[in-house]
Protein backbone atom coordinates (compact mmCIF):
# COMPACT_ATOMS: atom_id res chain seq x y z
CA UNK A 1 0.00 0.00 0.00
CA UNK A 2 0.66 3.74 -0.01
CA UNK A 3 2.25 5.40 3.09
CA UNK A 4 0.69 8.65 3.80
CA UNK A 5 3.44 11.43 3.32
CA UNK A 6 3.84 12.21 6.95
CA UNK A 7 4.17 8.91 7.71
CA UNK A 8 7.72 8.21 9.22
CA UNK A 9 10.33 6.72 6.94
CA UNK A 10 12.46 3.97 8.53
CA UNK A 11 16.39 3.70 8.09
CA UNK A 12 18.13 0.01 7.71
CA UNK A 13 21.89 0.04 7.42
CA UNK A 14 23.79 -2.05 5.47
CA UNK A 15 27.09 -2.54 4.02
CA UNK A 16 28.10 -3.73 1.09
CA UNK A 17 30.85 -5.46 2.87
CA UNK A 18 28.28 -7.12 4.84
CA UNK A 19 25.80 -9.99 2.82
CA UNK A 20 23.98 -10.85 5.77
CA UNK A 21 22.58 -7.04 5.99
CA UNK A 22 22.23 -6.49 2.48
CA UNK A 23 20.12 -9.65 2.34
CA UNK A 24 18.17 -8.38 5.17
CA UNK A 25 17.12 -5.26 3.21
CA UNK A 26 16.56 -6.95 0.01
CA UNK A 27 14.02 -8.99 2.28
CA UNK A 28 12.06 -5.96 2.88
CA UNK A 29 11.43 -4.18 -0.45
CA UNK A 30 10.43 -4.76 -4.02
CA UNK A 31 13.04 -2.66 -5.65
CA UNK A 32 16.50 -1.34 -4.39
CA UNK A 33 17.87 1.60 -5.80
CA UNK A 34 21.68 1.44 -5.32
CA UNK A 35 23.80 4.67 -6.17
CA UNK A 36 26.67 3.30 -4.46
CA UNK A 37 29.81 3.19 -7.17
CA UNK A 38 32.35 2.43 -8.47
CA UNK A 39 30.17 -0.04 -9.05
CA UNK A 40 33.20 -2.87 -10.15
CA UNK A 41 34.28 -2.43 -6.35
CA UNK A 42 30.83 -2.22 -4.66
CA UNK A 43 27.93 -3.29 -7.23
CA UNK A 44 28.24 -7.14 -7.48
CA UNK A 45 27.49 -7.19 -3.93
CA UNK A 46 24.09 -5.80 -3.97
CA UNK A 47 22.68 -7.40 -6.96
CA UNK A 48 23.43 -10.92 -5.93
CA UNK A 49 21.67 -9.87 -2.53
CA UNK A 50 18.48 -8.45 -4.75
CA UNK A 51 18.22 -11.46 -6.98
CA UNK A 52 18.52 -13.95 -4.20
CA UNK A 53 16.01 -12.65 -1.87
CA UNK A 54 13.56 -11.54 -4.36
CA UNK A 55 14.13 -7.76 -5.16
CA UNK A 56 14.49 -6.03 -8.23
CA UNK A 57 17.50 -3.76 -8.33
CA UNK A 58 17.93 -0.35 -10.28
CA UNK A 59 21.62 1.49 -10.49
CA UNK A 60 23.16 4.39 -12.08
CA UNK A 61 26.21 2.79 -13.13
CA UNK A 62 27.85 3.95 -16.21
CA UNK A 63 31.05 1.22 -16.32
CA UNK A 64 30.16 -0.56 -19.38
CA UNK A 65 31.85 -4.10 -17.42
CA UNK A 66 30.55 -4.38 -14.28
CA UNK A 67 26.87 -3.80 -16.37
CA UNK A 68 27.20 -6.98 -18.66
CA UNK A 69 29.43 -8.52 -16.10
CA UNK A 70 25.56 -8.82 -13.65
CA UNK A 71 24.36 -9.91 -17.34
CA UNK A 72 26.76 -12.46 -17.42
CA UNK A 73 26.43 -13.66 -13.71
CA UNK A 74 22.25 -13.09 -12.90
CA UNK A 75 20.28 -13.20 -15.95
CA UNK A 76 19.44 -16.43 -15.49
CA UNK A 77 18.94 -16.45 -11.48
CA UNK A 78 17.36 -12.92 -11.94
CA UNK A 79 14.20 -14.66 -14.66
CA UNK A 80 14.08 -17.71 -12.46
CA UNK A 81 13.06 -15.30 -9.41
CA UNK A 82 11.17 -12.92 -11.30
CA UNK A 83 12.76 -10.05 -10.73
CA UNK A 84 14.16 -7.19 -12.88
CA UNK A 85 17.93 -5.95 -12.88
CA UNK A 86 18.12 -2.73 -14.64
CA UNK A 87 21.88 -0.87 -14.63
CA UNK A 88 22.36 2.70 -15.83
CA UNK A 89 18.85 3.81 -15.05
CA UNK A 90 20.67 7.22 -14.68
CA UNK A 91 22.07 10.07 -17.15
CA UNK A 92 23.75 6.95 -17.90
CA UNK A 93 22.54 6.16 -20.18
CA UNK A 94 18.83 6.67 -19.57
CA UNK A 95 18.78 9.71 -21.74
CA UNK A 96 20.53 8.23 -24.82
CA UNK A 97 18.77 4.80 -24.49
CA UNK A 98 15.41 6.10 -24.19
CA UNK A 99 15.95 8.81 -26.85
CA UNK A 100 17.01 6.29 -29.01
CA UNK A 101 13.80 5.05 -28.92
CA UNK A 102 11.28 7.67 -28.36
CA UNK A 103 13.39 9.04 -32.11
CA UNK A 104 12.05 5.67 -33.17
CA UNK A 105 8.53 6.18 -32.34
CA UNK A 106 7.92 9.42 -33.85
CA UNK A 107 9.17 8.78 -37.18
CA UNK A 108 6.54 7.69 -39.84
CA UNK A 109 8.04 4.53 -41.39
CA UNK A 110 11.68 2.54 -40.00
CA UNK A 111 14.33 4.29 -37.84
CA UNK A 112 17.64 2.48 -39.24
CA UNK A 113 20.55 5.22 -37.90
CA UNK A 114 21.08 7.56 -35.50
CA UNK A 115 23.60 10.04 -34.60
CA UNK A 116 23.32 11.83 -31.01
CA UNK A 117 25.30 15.08 -29.69
CA UNK A 118 25.86 15.88 -25.96
CA UNK A 119 25.72 19.26 -25.16
CA UNK A 120 26.56 20.08 -21.38
CA UNK A 121 26.07 24.38 -20.82
CA UNK A 122 27.36 25.52 -17.47
CA UNK A 123 26.83 28.92 -16.43
CA UNK A 124 29.08 31.46 -14.76
CA UNK A 125 30.80 29.26 -11.44
CA UNK A 126 31.69 26.52 -14.87
CA UNK A 127 31.48 22.84 -14.67
CA UNK A 128 31.75 20.02 -11.56
CA UNK A 129 31.79 16.36 -11.04
CA UNK A 130 32.79 14.17 -8.58
CA UNK A 131 35.65 12.48 -8.51
CA UNK A 132 33.43 9.00 -8.19
CA UNK A 133 32.92 9.26 -11.73
CA UNK A 134 36.16 10.25 -12.92
CA UNK A 135 37.86 7.12 -10.61
CA UNK A 136 34.98 5.03 -12.39
CA UNK A 137 36.65 6.47 -15.26
CA UNK A 138 40.59 5.82 -14.68
CA UNK A 139 39.71 2.09 -13.78
CA UNK A 140 37.13 1.10 -16.87
CA UNK A 141 39.98 2.66 -19.22
CA UNK A 142 42.52 0.57 -17.46
CA UNK A 143 40.66 -2.39 -17.81
CA UNK A 144 39.70 -2.27 -21.56
CA UNK A 145 40.89 -5.83 -22.07
CA UNK A 146 39.09 -7.32 -19.62
CA UNK A 147 35.92 -5.31 -21.27
CA UNK A 148 36.38 -7.49 -24.90
CA UNK A 149 37.28 -10.69 -22.64
CA UNK A 150 33.53 -10.42 -21.43
CA UNK A 151 31.89 -9.97 -24.18
CA UNK A 152 33.39 -13.13 -25.41
CA UNK A 153 32.37 -15.07 -23.30
CA UNK A 154 28.87 -13.44 -23.35
CA UNK A 155 29.24 -14.10 -26.80
CA UNK A 156 26.63 -11.76 -27.74
CA UNK A 157 24.20 -12.86 -31.16
CA UNK A 158 25.61 -10.16 -33.90
CA UNK A 159 23.08 -7.42 -34.60
CA UNK A 160 22.35 -6.95 -38.15
CA UNK A 161 22.94 -3.77 -40.31
CA UNK A 162 19.53 -2.54 -41.68
CA UNK A 163 19.55 0.23 -43.89
CA UNK A 164 22.54 2.44 -44.97
CA UNK A 165 25.23 1.62 -42.94
CA UNK A 166 26.18 4.42 -40.41
CA UNK A 167 29.58 5.99 -40.90
CA UNK A 168 32.03 6.27 -37.91
CA UNK A 169 33.23 9.17 -37.48
CA UNK A 170 36.89 10.11 -36.44
CA UNK A 171 37.56 10.39 -32.91
CA UNK A 172 37.76 14.43 -33.02
CA UNK A 173 35.74 16.61 -36.09
CA UNK A 174 34.37 20.17 -36.55
CA UNK A 175 30.20 20.10 -36.44
CA UNK A 176 28.28 22.60 -38.98
CA UNK A 177 24.94 22.30 -36.84
CA UNK A 178 26.83 23.27 -34.08
CA UNK A 179 29.34 24.97 -35.15
CA UNK A 180 31.22 23.58 -32.64
CA UNK A 181 33.95 20.52 -32.23
CA UNK A 182 33.10 17.30 -31.14
CA UNK A 183 34.42 13.91 -30.25
CA UNK A 184 33.08 10.19 -29.66
CA UNK A 185 31.49 9.78 -26.42
CA UNK A 186 33.70 7.81 -24.55
CA UNK A 187 31.04 6.98 -21.84
CA UNK A 188 28.36 4.08 -21.71
CA UNK A 189 25.84 5.09 -24.22
CA UNK A 190 26.89 3.17 -27.24
CA UNK A 191 27.09 -0.02 -25.64
CA UNK A 192 23.79 0.17 -23.53
CA UNK A 193 22.08 1.11 -26.73
CA UNK A 194 23.37 -1.77 -29.01
CA UNK A 195 22.81 -4.40 -25.86
CA UNK A 196 18.76 -2.91 -25.92
CA UNK A 197 18.95 -2.66 -29.62
CA UNK A 198 20.04 -6.43 -29.61
CA UNK A 199 17.34 -7.44 -27.06
CA UNK A 200 14.63 -5.36 -29.45
CA UNK A 201 15.52 -7.60 -32.43
CA UNK A 202 16.00 -10.56 -31.03
CA UNK A 203 12.85 -10.82 -28.97
CA UNK A 204 10.69 -8.76 -30.08
CA UNK A 205 11.79 -8.85 -34.02
CA UNK A 206 12.11 -5.23 -34.13
CA UNK A 207 14.28 -3.22 -36.87
CA UNK A 208 17.61 -2.53 -35.17
CA UNK A 209 18.87 0.71 -35.03
CA UNK A 210 22.79 1.84 -35.26
CA UNK A 211 23.70 3.98 -33.28
CA UNK A 212 26.91 6.74 -32.59
CA UNK A 213 26.89 8.74 -29.42
CA UNK A 214 29.36 12.58 -29.89
CA UNK A 215 29.85 14.82 -27.58
CA UNK A 216 30.24 18.90 -28.38
CA UNK A 217 33.26 20.31 -27.26
CA UNK A 218 33.55 23.74 -28.35
CA UNK A 219 36.67 26.17 -29.91
CA UNK A 220 39.74 25.30 -30.29
CA UNK A 221 40.71 26.40 -27.08
CA UNK A 222 38.64 23.35 -25.41
CA UNK A 223 39.76 21.21 -28.22
CA UNK A 224 43.56 21.91 -26.95
CA UNK A 225 42.74 21.90 -23.23
CA UNK A 226 40.69 18.78 -23.62
CA UNK A 227 43.85 16.94 -25.58
CA UNK A 228 46.55 18.01 -22.86
CA UNK A 229 44.21 16.39 -20.38
CA UNK A 230 43.31 13.26 -22.40
CA UNK A 231 46.91 12.44 -23.48
CA UNK A 232 48.43 12.63 -20.08
CA UNK A 233 45.50 10.82 -18.47
CA UNK A 234 45.89 7.79 -21.52
CA UNK A 235 49.52 7.96 -20.50
CA UNK A 236 48.91 7.78 -17.23
CA UNK A 237 46.09 4.92 -16.63
CA UNK A 238 48.09 2.44 -17.84
CA UNK A 239 50.57 1.92 -15.18
CA UNK A 240 49.57 1.36 -11.42
CA UNK A 241 51.33 4.56 -10.08
CA UNK A 242 49.66 6.36 -12.78
CA UNK A 243 46.02 5.24 -11.60
CA UNK A 244 47.06 6.39 -8.33
CA UNK A 245 48.09 9.77 -9.05
CA UNK A 246 45.03 9.92 -11.20
CA UNK A 247 42.62 9.25 -8.29
CA UNK A 248 44.49 11.10 -5.99
CA UNK A 249 44.44 14.37 -7.39
CA UNK A 250 41.59 14.46 -9.81
CA UNK A 251 41.23 18.10 -9.93
CA UNK A 252 44.71 18.79 -11.09
CA UNK A 253 44.65 15.73 -13.87
CA UNK A 254 40.82 17.25 -14.88
CA UNK A 255 41.91 20.87 -15.70
CA UNK A 256 39.77 21.65 -12.79
CA UNK A 257 36.21 19.46 -13.71
CA UNK A 258 36.40 16.80 -11.35
CA UNK A 259 36.64 17.59 -7.88
CA UNK A 260 36.50 15.38 -4.60
CA UNK A 261 34.00 17.89 -3.46
CA UNK A 262 31.81 17.34 -6.45
CA UNK A 263 29.88 20.27 -7.77
CA UNK A 264 28.81 23.63 -5.99
CA UNK A 265 24.58 24.34 -5.65
CA UNK A 266 25.63 27.74 -7.68
CA UNK A 267 27.30 25.10 -10.61
CA UNK A 268 24.32 23.16 -10.53
CA UNK A 269 21.80 25.26 -10.85
CA UNK A 270 23.74 26.69 -13.51
CA UNK A 271 23.98 23.89 -15.53
CA UNK A 272 22.28 22.20 -18.30
CA UNK A 273 22.22 19.84 -20.64
CA UNK A 274 20.67 18.60 -24.11
CA UNK A 275 21.46 15.57 -26.25
CA UNK A 276 20.59 15.98 -30.03
CA UNK A 277 19.02 12.98 -32.41
CA UNK A 278 19.84 12.97 -35.90
CA UNK A 279 18.12 10.17 -37.45
CA UNK A 280 17.23 8.54 -40.72
CA UNK A 281 15.34 5.53 -42.29
CA UNK A 282 12.75 4.38 -44.50
CA UNK A 283 9.38 5.85 -44.98
CA UNK A 284 6.39 3.86 -44.85
CA UNK A 285 6.26 1.11 -47.47
CA UNK A 286 10.12 1.17 -48.14
CA UNK A 287 12.13 -2.22 -47.72
CA UNK A 288 15.00 -0.56 -45.15
CA UNK A 289 16.81 -3.38 -46.82
CA UNK A 290 17.20 -1.82 -50.62
CA UNK A 291 18.11 1.59 -51.09
CA UNK A 292 18.88 5.13 -49.52
CA UNK A 293 17.35 6.71 -46.50
CA UNK A 294 14.22 9.17 -47.72
CA UNK A 295 12.89 10.13 -43.90
CA UNK A 296 15.08 11.85 -41.55
CA UNK A 297 14.15 13.21 -37.83
CA UNK A 298 15.48 15.19 -35.52
CA UNK A 299 14.49 14.79 -31.49
CA UNK A 300 16.05 15.89 -28.39
CA UNK A 301 16.09 15.30 -24.56
CA UNK A 302 16.60 18.51 -22.43
CA UNK A 303 17.14 18.22 -18.51
CA UNK A 304 18.89 20.08 -15.67
CA UNK A 305 22.27 19.06 -14.46
CA UNK A 306 23.31 15.30 -15.42
CA UNK A 307 25.01 14.61 -12.59
CA UNK A 308 23.24 15.37 -9.14
CA UNK A 309 19.92 16.71 -10.29
CA UNK A 310 18.75 14.79 -14.00
CA UNK A 311 20.34 11.63 -12.48
CA UNK A 312 18.16 10.99 -9.89
CA UNK A 313 14.84 12.15 -11.52
CA UNK A 314 16.31 9.29 -14.35
CA UNK A 315 16.59 6.71 -11.47
CA UNK A 316 13.73 7.49 -9.97
CA UNK A 317 11.06 7.22 -12.69
CA UNK A 318 12.82 4.19 -13.53
CA UNK A 319 11.66 2.58 -10.19
CA UNK A 320 8.22 3.85 -10.54
CA UNK A 321 8.06 2.60 -13.69
CA UNK A 322 9.04 -0.91 -12.96
CA UNK A 323 6.78 -0.83 -9.41
CA UNK A 324 3.82 1.21 -11.08
CA UNK A 325 3.88 -0.38 -14.78
CA UNK A 326 4.56 -3.62 -14.35
CA UNK A 327 2.13 -5.22 -16.74
CA UNK A 328 4.24 -3.33 -19.52
CA UNK A 329 7.67 -5.11 -18.45
CA UNK A 330 9.26 -7.65 -20.33
CA UNK A 331 7.20 -10.84 -19.56
CA UNK A 332 10.28 -12.35 -17.49
CA UNK A 333 12.59 -10.74 -15.05
CA UNK A 334 16.41 -10.65 -15.90
CA UNK A 335 19.27 -8.13 -16.02
CA UNK A 336 18.62 -5.58 -18.52
CA UNK A 337 19.27 -2.30 -20.27
CA UNK A 338 16.84 0.88 -19.30
CA UNK A 339 15.34 0.45 -23.19
CA UNK A 340 14.93 -3.06 -23.22
CA UNK A 341 12.85 -2.97 -19.30
CA UNK A 342 11.41 0.30 -20.52
CA UNK A 343 10.52 0.51 -24.00
CA UNK A 344 6.45 -0.53 -23.47
CA UNK A 345 5.99 1.76 -20.37
CA UNK A 346 5.28 5.06 -19.34
CA UNK A 347 8.93 6.26 -18.05
CA UNK A 348 9.18 8.92 -20.55
CA UNK A 349 6.25 10.44 -20.07
CA UNK A 350 7.26 10.57 -16.30
CA UNK A 351 10.71 11.82 -17.38
CA UNK A 352 8.77 14.62 -19.23
CA UNK A 353 6.66 15.14 -16.29
CA UNK A 354 9.50 15.61 -14.22
CA UNK A 355 12.18 17.62 -16.19
CA UNK A 356 13.59 15.26 -18.11
CA UNK A 357 12.15 15.97 -21.87
CA UNK A 358 11.85 14.71 -25.33
CA UNK A 359 10.81 16.70 -27.84
CA UNK A 360 10.37 16.32 -31.85
CA UNK A 361 12.86 19.43 -33.21
CA UNK A 362 11.79 18.36 -37.13
CA UNK A 363 10.21 16.03 -39.24
CA UNK A 364 11.61 16.69 -42.66
CA UNK A 365 8.84 15.36 -45.50
CA UNK A 366 9.76 12.34 -47.96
Amino acid sequence: GKAAPEEEVGVLLCDVGDAGSLATMARQTRVVLNCVGPYRFFGEPVVKACVENGASCIDISGEPQFLEGMYLKYNEKAAEKGVYVVGSCGFDSIPADMGVLYTRDKLKGTLTAVESFLSVKSGPEGLGVHDGTWKSAVYGLADEDNLKKLRKQIGYAPVPVIGAKLKKRRFLFYSPEFKEYCITFMGSDGSVVKRTQRYLHSELQQTPVQYGAYVTLGGLGSVIKLMFVGMLFLLLVKFNFGRKLLTKYPKFFSAGYFTKEGPTQKQMDGTSFTMTFFGEGYSEGQDPQTGKPNVKICTEVKGPEPGYIATPIAMVQAALSLLEDAASLPKKGGVYSPGAAFSKTKLIDRLNKRGVEFSVISKPEV
